[in-house]
């Protein structure tokens, strides 16, 4: 018979090595917080088979995300509304901005991080955002491709303005 220790040390061996095996830990040692840890450290995707209390615990998710800026998505709705949280994430992973709540969504300091780090993160931004020369440019210097998920009023805008420049070296 395998008694609770040994199961725990053989689980701690596995995640150390893999991150994700934590699927296949009991429910208990998947509440376990050092164990999670271990296993997030080692892959931030490992969130995912983590126990609801530790999907809200601030310092499990900030390792998971440091790892995997996406682990995000796993985080409880709190964490996923809180700045820090939500700035470690996007730097690791600019796309980490879908999973963020509306209101980081819509904050520039957020959007413009997550953008750095990936111009794919423009099309997570708030409406308000997407339509934000600053943010748009910034997302654009990167990669022009940047500007299809622009705002539609902006995109006019910046056509007209190129054609307006193309039609001065053109006379």
């Amino acid at each position: 018979m395998i008694d609770e220790n040994s199961a725990r040390e053989k689980v701690l061996e596995a995640v150390r090595q893999d991150g994700w095996a934590l699927e296949y830990a009991s429910f208990k040692l998947r509440a376990d917080r050092n164990v999670v840890l271990v296993a997030v450290r080692q892959d931030g995707r490992a969130l995912y088979h983590a126990s609801f209390k530790l999907r809200a615990d601030r310092e499990v998710v900030l390792e998971a995300v440091r790892q995997d800026g996406r682990a995000l998505a796993w985080a409880s709705p709190e964490l996923r509304a809180d700045r820090n949280v939500v700035l470690v994430a996007v730097r690791q992973d600019g796309r980490a901005l879908y999973h963020a709540s509306p209101e980081l969504q819509a904050d520039r300091e957020v959007v413009l991080e997550a953008v750095r780090e990936d111009l794919e993160a423009l099309r997570y931004a708030s409406p308000e955002l997407r339509g934000d020369r600053n943010v748009v440019l910034e997302a654009v210097r990167q990669n022009s491709e940047a500007l299809k998920y622009a705002s539609k009023k902006l995109k006019i805008e910046i056509i007209e303005c190129l054609a307006k420049s193309m039609e001065g070296k053109n006379k």
